[in-house]
């Protein structure tokens, strides 16, 4: 079975975030470095629904996990 490949941006759309490069680049530098002591979800500044679905796709390893993988790694490392 072929899993979909989503690109980066489409999970800022399905965020409900804008999703071109500019916004994307500044979401992360705004909310970068998140401590490596909370899992990606918990941050504060996700609404119950945007957390939920982070959650839910890195825990069922889902369509959108490398996506997710993507946006926790971009959000560890340092602006």
């Amino acid at each position: 079975m072929d899993t979909p490949f989503h690109q980066f941006s489409d999970l800022f759309a399905q965020l409900g975030l804008p999703s071109n490069k500019t916004d994307i680049l500044a979401f992360v530098a705004e909310h970068s470095p998140l401590p490596q002591d909370i899992n990606l979800w918990e941050a504060p500044f996700w609404t119950p629904a945007q957390a939920a679905l982070l959650r839910d796709e890195f825990d069922e390893d889902a369509d959108w996990a490398q996506a997710v993988d993507q946006l926790n790694l971009a959000l560890r490392t340092p602006a």
